[in-house]
């Protein structure tokens, strides 16, 4: 195939592929794992920290796809935005030795707004352009300082204003695009995030299932399970609060990046959960097999994000488990729909929900089941989500 025929799309903002963990970098993995038309040609930046194969080699293949490695200085939290800088400028820098014609430049989170101008002026200049995937509010997490957010506020201005596309993963994102920054006519679409439908290899008998399930002292089908990274905006204060206000005799399982750090401790003072025996902080599990099969054996999940578009967790939530609870914002509503039910921040909201769920017969939890795959089914799979992604590139 002549060259000019190639689509050449470089991704930028992932920490890079292979995949070690995080929503953009199973993204772009399964993106280029699960090509389709061969008119495209992926080219992806990767952070030279990001596995054995980004340290040894400026270039490598992976996927099919020219995986690009960046040395990134340790600079504390500016550290994502030098990253995705010289990764720009370095994509930039490889379309223009290879002559590609017309390139797109996808651009993963709001990280590099202040500069996005002068680098649409160079991708402009190629024939190329420059798309955006605004990821959710960075600048609402209380995670950040107040200094921070404003900057990834004043980012995510910058970046919409310069972007030829802007690809929400949720329709909500979308809609707060084009009202907050109508300004600006910005051109939208939305594009969901994927999610694995195969069901866990492992069963009940396997070693490493009874080993942790043993190490853990949980049983099956007698635990609810929250799966997430440990910030605040998260809401793990108001489902410890709740679940343990509840009357259930079952377990809540925490599989997160727990610290004994100053959130912790927070919590652990206002809740008492280490004195509520059922409230189990597990730590991580990246083995993927086992997390599928600890997520198939929750009686139920509870998903209290409540920042941003949609969120991973929930879409491996909808596909595994059976009964999902998630906190009532639109971001969640737009993509679980009728599949889950929905509680507030309200005292009483969840511990109500979840002694509710203690009276439910198996007719009323397959229910929710059904409703749940079908939605994803119908939106989430990445095959779904890897078409919608080509046909855009190449139109």
């Amino acid at each position: 195939m002549a060259d000019s025929q190639i689509q050449h799309v470089y991704i930028v903002g992932s920490k890079g592929i292979p995949a070690n963990y995080g929503g953009f970098e199973t993204f772009v993995d399964k993106l280029t794992a699960g090509q389709q038309n061969k008119k495209i040609k992926y080219h992806v930046a990767s952070r030279s920290d990001n596995g054995e194969l980004a340290a040894k080699n400026q270039h490598f293949d992976y996927n099919g796809a020219d995986v690009f490695s960046i040395k990134v200085p340790q600079i504390g939290s500016a550290q994502a935005i030098a990253y995705d800088y010289k990764a720009l400028k370095e994509a930039i820098q490889i379309s223009k030795q290879n002559k590609d014609q017309h390139p797109i430049f996808y651009v993963l989170a709001n990280r590099i707004g202040p500069f996005a101008q002068h680098f649409v002026k160079e991708i402009h200049a190629l024939g190329g352009k420059f798309y955006l995937n605004p990821d959710g509010h960075e600048w609402a997490r209380a995670k950040w300082p107040k200094p921070v957010r404003k900057y990834w506020k004043y980012s995510e201005k910058k970046m919409v204003q310069a972007a030829d596309l802007v690809i929400a993963d949720n329709p909500e994102i979308e809609k707060y695009i084009n009202k907050e920054y109508a300004d600006f006519h910005p051109n939208t679409t939305y594009i969901a995030y994927g999610t694995d439908v195969q069901k866990s290899k492992l069963t009940s008998k396997d070693t490493k299932v009874r080993d942790w399930f043993a190490k853990k002292n949980v049983t099956e089908n007698n635990y609810f399970l929250v799966v997430g990274r440990f910030v605040p905006e998260n809401n793990y204060e108001t489902m410890i609060r709740e679940f343990i206000a509840s009357d259930t005799k079952k377990d809540f399982v925490l599989i997160t990046n727990v610290e004994e750090n100053k959130f912790y401790e927070q919590l652990k003072a206002q809740t008492h959960f280490d004195q509520d025996q059922r409230v189990k902080f597990v730590g991580t599990v990246y083995d993927q097999e086992l997390l599928k099969y600890i997520r198939e054996s929750a009686f139920a999940y509870f998903h209290g994000h409540e920042v941003g578009g949609t969120n991973p967790s929930l879409l491996e939530a909808l596909s595994m488990t059976r009964l999902n609870m998630l906190i009532d914002v639109p971001f969640n509503q737009a993509v679980a729909q009728e599949g889950a039910m929905y509680w507030t921040k309200a005292q009483g909201s969840l511990a109500a929900q979840i002694n509710e769920t203690e009276t439910y017969d198996a007719k009323r939890v397959a229910a929710y089941t059904k409703a749940a795959r079908k939605r994803v089914a119908d939106e989430f799979t990445w095959e779904t989500i890897i078409a919608k992604y080509e046909g855009l590139f190449v139109k």
